[in-house]
């Protein structure tokens, strides 16, 4: 999908076309993340890095188990 970088203001902005922003569900207001791989970038709207903190989370959760239910009384 080709994408056009218009002037906003003092800064530069890229117009995206209607069917790309419902396929990505977004909504004015939303984040977009931009990530590089070895392929180029890639532009979602998910946090790339929450993914890795929400599976660090479920392994404390399952080693501390007895802990975090300490914690909770």
């Amino acid at each position: 999908m080709e994408l056009k970088v218009t002037k906003v203001g003092n800064s530069l902005g890229v117009l995206l076309p209607k069917e790309l922003i419902t396929n990505l569900n977004l909504a004015k207001g939303d984040t977009l993340w931009v990530t590089q791989d070895p392929s180029g970038y890639r532009i979602t709207p998910y946090d790339p890095y929450f993914g890795e903190q929400i599976e660090a989370a479920k392994k404390i959760m399952k080693d501390r188990r007895n802990v975090l239910r300490e914690l909770a009384k």
